[in-house]
């Protein structure tokens, strides 16, 4: 269970670091896809652009995928 514990924290860092890091670059977060979504519809889907695409489907699963490798790399190291 602490090892759950600590991969998923180390995920919700890097995905907050990620948000914070893409909302500055001027991309779509997945918040922001969400709420052109309830507000537009399936027209929200035209509202994005190709970088807004790579990195929801793409950029983003990357990135939380690496705070778990980052995660479990930890937790081997503390307790191995």
């Amino acid at each position: 269970m602490l090892k759950l514990y600590i991969i998923g924290v180390f995920i919700l860092i890097i995905a907050i670091i990620a948000n914070g890091l893409i909302v500055s670059i001027g991309l779509k977060s997945w918040y922001d896809f969400i709420e052109l979504l309830s507000s537009d519809g399936l027209k929200a889907f035209s509202k994005l652009q190709i970088l807004d695409y790579l990195w929801l489907f793409l950029g983003y699963p990357l990135i939380l995928g690496c705070g778990y490798f980052i995660g479990l790399k930890c937790y081997n190291w503390f307790f191995s």
